[in-house]
């Protein structure tokens, strides 16, 4: 099914449209908020989506459906979505067929209610900060790891123009990521977007080495992300109250000047030093954990991954990702979490060989190609978590990956994937593939052994 396909299809089954309040996309999911709760959660209408060719799974969070499609095919069906709303063409049926295995879907539920908690949407709204920047994490760290891979293999290309201009472009995104993080945060807090960006560069503007505050030079870019989205917050928030206040005659020249003026005082007096110690706290307890716990750090982290998932706390290492990056060039923890999903793909085929349930087999094998690329939801709500014990096996899986993953150091200079293709954005892909197979086999014959309560054919 085709992209323009798929669409009509999602359109057709969700009938009226005037319901739905906006449509966006991340790298994975389609994304529908409607306005109200109910019609995101509509069972039915989910199974009729997850039964079309090309749908992987679906999601409701809240008010809003997410229509899991994997990387890549959300954009292009985003795109013919939209142009189905505005010309009102799609088809009257749309095609369907017997619905996959969908035992997680009760408790995918429970989960989600259980975590829509003031704390864990805070995180989630930090997290989302980040989701439109990811790609060009992508885009950069892979320059940034075929580069490395390049001159391990053919050192005396260093001087070359093209590799020159190479390691410029994979680091390009850490030259301009405090203004597109200021902007997002400033978005995403009720404040002006370019607001936020220019006090983004404010903090990292390289002429601020110059200048000293009794006989105390100013650092250009401490404290990282973390003084980007503290001065971001604080700028939202005072744009908002001078908003109240000014009247709207002198507003449109005054709450941007007064709003950078005191926000940027603030930034560079209080702000950026506060940013700079947590900066240095989260940098430095990444790195010792890592450097000193060694495999056991991994095994832990990469055990305790995917019941993080659950709990709803993984969006909190979004940002201390970035702030890696930002410091370093690269993020250790992010190979370790990523074995969580690899202890997934191994605990999946070990059900996929020995179960006798049709429907749970075709769930794993449309799945199964997609976890492998990093995309790990159809295999936990769908597979894993239902049947309970293979889920503990994937975390099995998952520790002993992130052993391997730590022990060695493996660092990733990119951000938003996973799976197989993370290897490419890694500084030791070899090492990197090793721990992933180690994941693989792991989590593989840690469910064969332990097993799982086979579910009988509906």
């Amino acid at each position: 099914m085709t992209s323009k396909e798929l669409a009509s299809a999602i359109h057709s089954i969700l009938g009226a449209e005037e319901h739905i309040n906006r449509i966006y996309h991340c790298m994975t999911r389609l994304r529908l908020v409607f306005d109200q709760e109910d019609s995101a959660a509509d069972t039915e209408r989910r199974k009729k989506i997850e039964a079309l060719d090309g749908v992987i799974g679906t999601h409701s969070d809240g008010p809003e459906l997410q229509i899991i499609l994997g990387p890549g095919k959300a954009a292009n069906v985003y795109d013919a979505f939209c142009a189905l709303r505005q010309t009102e063409a799609a088809p009257k049926t749309a095609g369907e067929s017997k619905p996959p295995f969908d035992g997680g879907r009760a408790l995918h539920e429970k989960i989600r209610a259980r975590n829509a908690t003031p704390v864990k949407q805070f995180f989630r709204r930090i997290a989302g900060i980040f989701i439109p920047l990811i790609p060009a994490f992508i885009a950069c760290g892979l320059i940034s790891g075929i580069l490395n891979v390049t001159l391990k293999t053919w050192p005396e290309m260093t001087a070359s123009f093209w590799i020159q201009l190479a390691g410029i472009a994979g680091n390009v995104i850490f030259w301009s990521m405090n203004l597109f993080v200021g902007a997002q945060a400033a978005k995403a807090f009720g404040g002006t977007p370019i607001l936020g960006g220019i006090l983004g560069g404010l903090l990292s503007h390289p002429g601020l080495a110059s200048v000293a505050m009794d006989g105390m030079a100013f650092t250009p870019g401490r404290g990282g992300v973390i003084s980007v989205l503290l001065v971001a917050a604080f700028g939202a928030w005072l744009e908002q109250r001078l908003r109240r206040i000014i009247p709207e005659i002198f507003s449109l020249f005054l709450t941007p000047l007064l709003t950078f003026l005191i926000a940027g005082t603030f930034a560079l007096l209080l702000i950026q030093p506060a940013g700079g110690l947590l900066s240095d706290l989260i940098g430095s307890s990444a790195t010792a954990a890592v450097q000193h716990g060694g495999a056991i750090t991994g095994f832990i982290l990469g055990g305790a991954w995917l019941p993080m998932v659950m709990l709803g706390i993984h969006q909190t290492f979004t940002p201390i990702h970035a702030e890696l990056l930002s410091r370093y060039g690269v993020t250790i923890l992010l190979p370790i979490l990523a074995m969580a999903g690899a202890g997934q793909v191994g605990a999946s085929l070990a059900v996929y060989r020995r179960t006798k349930n049709a429907q749970l087999r075709k769930t794993i094998s449309s799945a199964l190609p997609v976890g492998i690329l990093g995309v790990g939801e159809p295999l936990i709500y769908g597979v894993t978590l239902p049947l309970g014990r293979p889920f503990l096996a994937a975390c099995i899986g998952g520790a002993f990956g992130g052993a391997v993953q730590a022990a060695f150091g493996v660092g990733a200079a990119t951000l938003g994937i996973s799976g197989l293709p993370l290897a490419a954005g890694t500084d030791h892909i070899a090492i990197y593939l090793l721990g992933l197979l180690t994941a693989y086999t792991a989590g593989f014959l840690a469910c064969w052994i332990i097993g799982f309560d086979d579910p009988p054919e509906a």
